[in-house]
């Protein structure tokens, strides 16, 4: 059988028309019909109702239109196979990352692993934590470094590290040195309290901050990257964790505040995996080597 045959066949399925099939594949229509009709005397069987213009699948053409879908997904998968083969790979690490995990230390992380292991094909996906589980329990990726951990049993959650979570505000225009420290109230009740940025440790550290400050207003940023740029721009404070602002710190962008009144939690990440196989464990150990 031809390859390109079972490929005209999906295209006029698709488009219900031999027509636009042709001028999908860049073939002429003799040609579509042509693959059409060797398609069914190898099969055996008719794909089409043909009336007029239009073209419509039998019930067989249905079901073997399925079937083609699979075979051409697993051609395309050992084609991608033998290219990574041919530029050096000789394993593959797929990996899901959550977007606050992915914008610490990871970038350069990944850097140097992909440095030491040249055979080694990566692929990186940018999920929320809710959905890292999820990717990993269905085979999507092979480890998920996560803000949550798993909360299925049958799962391995490892815990990666802790980060201190801080009281964040806008450089105040002050001098550094000679300026009095920011007071924790006068902050949190002058601006918005951006929360939900991080999916671990919101909830009980709003209910924290309300009983202490009723008057507080907040408002919901669900991204570490705006919360940061909302930050700088006036427009609130927030409770983010260390790494996250460390070089916004380092150059006076943004201004660490005391807490006396409020217990901060800890921000954690997770390493989440159905299997622990060599790759991920060889992966993990690289990581360990690496303080946030």
């Amino acid at each position: 059988m031809d390859l390109s045959w079972v490929t005209t066949f999906i295209a006029a399925a698709e488009t219900g028309s031999f027509r636009r099939a042709a001028d999908l594949l860049y073939i002429s229509q003799p040609t579509v019909t042509v693959h059409i009709r060797q398609l069914e005397k190898e099969t055996g069987a008719a794909l089409f109702e043909r009336g007029g213009r239009k073209v419509e699948l039998t019930e067989e053409g249905r079901r073997y239109l399925e079937h083609c879908r699979k075979l051409m997904a697993v051609h395309q998968e050992s084609l991608e196979d033998l290219q990574s083969i041919s530029q050096g790979f000789t394993s593959s690490l797929n990996i899901a990352i959550s977007p606050l995990v992915a914008d610490t230390i990871l970038p350069y992380v990944l850097k140097s692993y992909i440095k030491q292991h040249p055979e080694v094909e990566i692929s990186v996906v940018i999920a929320d934590s809710s959905d890292i589980e999820g990717a990993v329990s269905k085979g999507v990726v092979d480890i998920g470094l996560s803000c949550l951990p798993a909360a299925d049993p049958q799962m391995i959650s490892e815990l990666l590290y802790n980060d201190r979570v801080m009281l964040v505000a806008g450089h105040d225009g002050r001098d550094s040195e000679s300026a009095p420290p920011l007071d924790e109230e006068e902050v949190l009740l002058s601006a918005y309290l951006l929360t939900h940025n991080h999916p671990g440790y919101w909830d009980q550290l709003c209910r924290a901050v309300k009983i202490r400050y009723p008057r507080v207003k907040m408002m919901r940023v669900s991204q570490t990257h705006i919360t940061k740029r909302f930050i700088a721009e006036g427009l609130g404070v927030s409770f983010l964790p260390e790494s996250t602002v460390r070089r916004e710190l380092l150059e006076g962008r943004l201004l660490e505040v005391e807490c006396r009144n409020i217990q901060l939690p800890e921000a954690a990440a997770y390493a989440i995996m159905r299997y622990s196989h060599s790759k991920q464990r060889e992966f993990l150990s690289f990581l360990s080597n690496y303080r946030i």
